[in-house]
């Protein structure tokens, strides 16, 4: 039989054939790699698990034996913890540890480490620590000289960029702003100049209060605002800041919590220093009037004429006075 014999049925009859032998080989492989893993021990140590951020199947082998073999399993909430263990088949040993309670419980989890324990660590969704508890446990850990093991895997802050559109070559990651605006605005400042896309964590009841800050602080840049990221409704909504501040302006604020990734500053969004503009300044005075000089730099900067002038005019003034004083 030719392949232009072949009927659409016989077509699809191979294809499945093929998925399932797929399937059967992809079974094949994880029984051999969990039966790799499960005959090395557990190296005692604080392990730091990450966990998926909302879609199950994104666990990986090594976080599931970690977890399944860990002599106590570290987390945030036992119960929502103990769910994400129980829909694996797993049990453990679990002891909450969260911003309120970590004083009191990370010399327990010290103890067993120094005792050989073999510790998990985990949040209650991603990665540890980013944005979540386990910073001091890891300092005071590797004080010590106790093993510290990462076990890498989903991460919201990383997921929520990858699918922004937005420059991933250079990136800082900013966790929560302040829930009050003066505040909020006072940090949106100290990060307007960095060169590389900005990430946050947001709640959706603070969302409709953060972006207009946002665009008033950092300009109308590019936005994009992702939430339910790995699960089957995953949004991401892309746009500038003004637009999207008055999308997520309506009166019930959304829930769950947001990743919100803001593009790096333009060229003409880049705050120039007092020191660069005085610098531009003596360049232009050199062949022009004060007014004119004033003029080229405020354009090639693109800032406010006001403070050009003002600088140009200490700068004149000062010339003036070197010049009397060398009369």
């Amino acid at each position: 039989m030719t392949s232009e014999d072949m009927t659409s049925k016989d077509m699809g009859t191979e294809d499945e054939t093929g998925q399932d032998g797929n399937a059967a080989a992809l079974r094949a492989s994880v029984t051999r790699m969990v039966e790799d893993l499960a005959a090395k021990p557990l190296a005692p140590g604080l392990h730091l698990v990450a966990t998926p951020i909302g879609n199950l199947g994104d666990i990986s082998l090594r976080a599931l034996d970690c977890l399944a073999r860990a002599d106590l399993v570290a987390c945030e909430d036992t119960r929502h913890s103990g769910r994400l263990l129980a829909h694996f088949g797993l049990k453990a040993r679990l002891l909450p540890y969260h911003e309120h309670n970590a004083t009191n419980a990370r010399p327990k989890l010290l103890a067993a480490l120094r005792d050989g324990a073999a510790v998990a660590l985990i949040s209650d969704a991603g990665t540890p620590l980013i944005s979540d508890p386990g910073y001091k446990l890891v300092r005071e850990a590797l004080a010590e000289e106790i093993a510290v093991t990462a076990i890498p895997g989903a991460s919201a802050s990383l997921a929520g960029l990858s699918v922004s559109g937005l420059p991933s070559d250079s990136f800082f990651f900013a966790g929560f702003l302040p829930p009050k605006s003066a505040a909020r605005k006072t940090r949106l400042k100290e990060l307007a100049e960095v060169p590389g896309t900005l990430i946050f964590y947001e709640t959706g009841a603070r969302l409709a209060a953060a972006l207009p800050d946002m665009a008033d602080v950092l300009g109308d840049r590019e936005v994009a605002v992702a939430k339910e990221l790995t699960k089957l409704h995953e949004q991401v909504a892309r746009g500038g800041l003004a637009t999207l501040s008055e999308e997520f302006a309506g009166d019930e604020p959304p829930k769950g919590e947001f990743v919100v990734m803001v593009a790096p500053p333009t060229q003409e969004q880049k705050e120039a220093s007092d020191e660069e503009i005085t610098a531009a300044l003596e360049d232009a005075l050199a062949t022009e009037s004060l007014r004119d000089a004033v003029q080229a730099v405020t354009d090639a900067f693109g800032i406010k004429r006001k403070r050009v002038y003002r600088l140009g005019l200490a700068l004149q003034q000062g010339r003036d006075q070197g010049e009397g004083e060398a009369r």
